[in-house]
């Protein structure tokens, strides 16, 4: 489920837009009608899409969108004369007068761009600490030493047993080390 902030200056426009959004499937988390409102709630949720009017009472969308955090995207629903040419490049626009079909097409393409991302983010591998490093390094060694092994060789030693128990290579490093250190 991706989190969808609706926020507007006229309560009414959010209103509408946030009930246009409920009755075709689509979760609203937040509802605002001042740009702090709209960055708050976006702080709170962490990633999601803000869909939002050109200018607030305390701010406009450039300024929002400036302090959305990393996993945030902005559609911006305005007449083409107040963003054209202005927009950043990863704010996607839709002109007015809206069309229901085309808010809906577009923030599902933004929910897919969104699940890609997450998806992208999630197969990375997590970075190790200089400790962890340090712990297979260790074992590497050790495995050198003891088995006359090569750098390559040690490491896809590690990297196979690591496999085969399911564990991480630092846990099973730690195994190593404790087993030939006995």
């Amino acid at each position: 489920m991706t989190n969808v902030i609706v926020a507007f200056s006229k309560a009414e426009d959010a209103k509408n837009i946030k009930n246009i959004l409920m009755k075709n499937g689509f979760t609203v988390s937040a509802v605002c009608t001042s740009g702090a409102q709209a960055v708050n709630s976006a702080d709170e949720l962490g990633s999601g899409i803000v869909v939002c009017g050109c200018r607030f009472a305390d701010m406009v969308y450039q300024e929002i969108y400036e302090c959305l955090p990393k996993g945030m995207l902005m559609l911006l629903v305005a007449s083409p004369s107040q963003w054209s040419g202005r927009a950043p490049d990863d704010v996607v626009c839709l002109g007015l007068p809206l069309k229901v079909q085309d808010l809906l097409s577009t923030l599902e393409m933004m929910m897919e761009s969104l699940a890609k991302r997450r998806k992208k983010l999630k197969s990375q591998p997590k970075e190790r600490s200089g400790e962890e490093q340090e712990l297979i390094k260790q074992a590497k060694e050790l495995l050198m030493e003891r088995n006359h092994m090569t750098e390559a060789e040690a490491h896809r030693y590690i990297q196979k047993c690591s496999m085969d128990s399911g564990t991480n290579m630092v846990e099973t490093a730690q195994m190593i080390m404790s087993l030939i250190n006995i």
